[in-house]
């Protein structure tokens, strides 16, 4: 079966690679090229290295560069970008060879992250539904940036790792992996709530492995923290990563039910005119309604897999959207594995496949929209 798995990951990235492709083909860009893979413009290399990828090259090739009063790519977590230094330079100090490792680090973490998510679903389900789980997940309409140049494949795998490793009582694997998941994507702090609830349900009513399960939990946090003592030698103040993140037009901490109640009103009362004047609302509609649909599954994941689950999808979608902002999104969610497993339960052969060909359809067009540089970060 993970011989399976690998060719299903594999071919999948292979044929949205392709589909790319002819999108660039077919299609104009929406707007000109930030980044170029090769300095000039390549319409299949290209493809991959669109917005976020551009910053994380530049991470890696110079480092982080605090800008006072200004945007800084200090908003940024270090663990893809680092991960794209050091494989780079093992093919020579360039940018293309950055931006290069940076696909290849993203397909393997992709690949492994599935083998990952069926063991983990394993646990709860039997075979062919762990296996609709990970298929679940390839195919989520916003599952095409674990092909790009970004960090979602390499935060998926650790995070699932570190689920795994606490479902099955490996504190220490666990904390190490959570450790690295919370030195990749800001959001990645709000698992240790969630692996708490995992520990406290699953350690053994002893002093030691309660001891080695809170020992876990410290170590996950230890990413999180080295990333901000770091930034607290470089800017002297351990937590400039927040400001960054605020002059970038994040502002998180409001009311995450103002942004999804204000779009159902749009689309409710004047669908027509919202969709066809404002121009950010195909896209805040596509990411806003897929924020909605996840947030209504949190009760069900939360029943049928208890808190752990539940926590962890509560957290990472309150955090985005209580910023007031559906930028983002779509790729939030990509990482939310327990909502495919959730998925992955349901019994109706019907209604299991109107989810897949509903995905399939929407992958197309959000790896479409994405490929020709619209506003899906």
């Amino acid at each position: 079966m993970p011989v399976g798995i690998a060719l299903w990951a594999i071919g999948f990235r292979l044929v949205s690679a392709l589909l790319a492709r002819f999108v660039t083909l077919t299609f104009p860009l929406a707007t000109h090229e930030q980044f170029t893979v090769f300095g000039t413009t390549n319409p299949f290399w290209d493809t991959f290295a669109r917005f976020d990828t551009g910053h994380f090259q530049a991470i890696a090739w110079s480092g982080y560069a605090p800008a006072a009063g200004g945007r800084s790519n200090i908003a940024y977590f270090p663990v893809y970008p680092m991960l794209m230094r050091m494989v780079g330079r093992l093919f020579g100090r360039s940018h293309a060879t950055y931006y290069l490792s940076g696909i290849g680090i993203s397909w393997v973490c992709f690949v492994l992250a599935m083998f990952a998510l069926y063991s983990l679903a394993r646990l709860d389900l039997p075979r062919h539904r762990a296996e609709r789980a990970v298929l679940l997940t390839m195919i989520f309409p916003f599952s095409f940036f674990f092909g790009v140049a970004y960090s979602e494949s390499t935060f998926l795998l650790f995070t699932v790792l570190a689920f795994y490793a606490f479902r099955t009582r490996h504190w220490f694997a666990g904390g190490l992996c959570g450790a690295i998941a919370t030195a990749t994507r800001v959001p990645g702090i709000l698992m240790v709530p969630a692996l708490a609830c995992i520990a406290w349900q699953h350690a053994e009513p002893i002093r030691r492995d309660r001891a080695s399960a809170a020992a876990g939990l410290a170590l996950a946090a230890s990413g999180f923290g080295a990333y901000c003592f770091y930034i607290f030698h470089l800017t002297g103040h351990p937590f400039e990563w927040v400001a960054a993140l605020q002059r970038w037009g994040y502002h998180p901490g409001g009311s995450p039910w103002a942004a999804p109640l204000t779009l159902l009103r749009h689309l409710v009362a004047h669908p027509r005119v919202y969709l066809s004047t404002d121009p950010m609302a195909v896209y805040d509609t596509l990411y806003g309604l897929t924020a909605i649909l996840f947030t209504l599954a949190i009760p069900f994941v939360w029943r049928q897999f208890g808190a752990g689950y539940g926590v962890y999808m509560l957290l990472n979608l309150w955090l985005p959207l209580s910023s007031g902002l559906f930028e983002g999104l779509g790729r939030y969610c990509s990482v939310l594995f327990p909502c495919f497993i959730w998925l992955a339960t349901i019994r109706s052969r019907s209604v299991a496949t109107a989810v897949v060909v509903t995905f399939a359809l929407f992958y197309t067009l959000a790896l479409a929209l994405f490929t020709t540089i619209h506003p899906l970060y």
